[in-house]
């Protein structure tokens, strides 16, 4: 793939589901802080990423990058498996 000289977005997070054909869902955690009450709070989103060898499963932890829309809610791709989960 040619390099565009684009900076994409890359998140680290959890698959949570593994059960479509060549798509994950990947939980991203992240903290922020409440405006008024100075509290940190915990955010989890939920993203479906596009994995063409269907190598993750559930418990993985894997960076994905944002790509172009593969469908209507995919435009997410793993691009490594950081750690293995425990295979569940």
């Amino acid at each position: 793939m040619a390099e565009t000289g684009v900076k994409r977005r890359e998140w680290i997070g959890r698959v949570v589901s593994n059960k479509m054909n060549k798509t994950v869902v990947v939980a991203v955690e992240r903290s922020v802080v409440h405006p008024i009450y100075r509290k940190v709070l915990r955010r989890i989103t939920k993203l479906k990423a596009h994995d063409e060898q269907n190598a993750c499963g559930i418990g993985d932890r894997v960076r994905m990058i944002e790509t172009r829309p593969i469908s209507k809610e995919k435009h997410w791709r793993v691009v490594e498996v950081l750690e293995k989960g425990r295979g569940e």
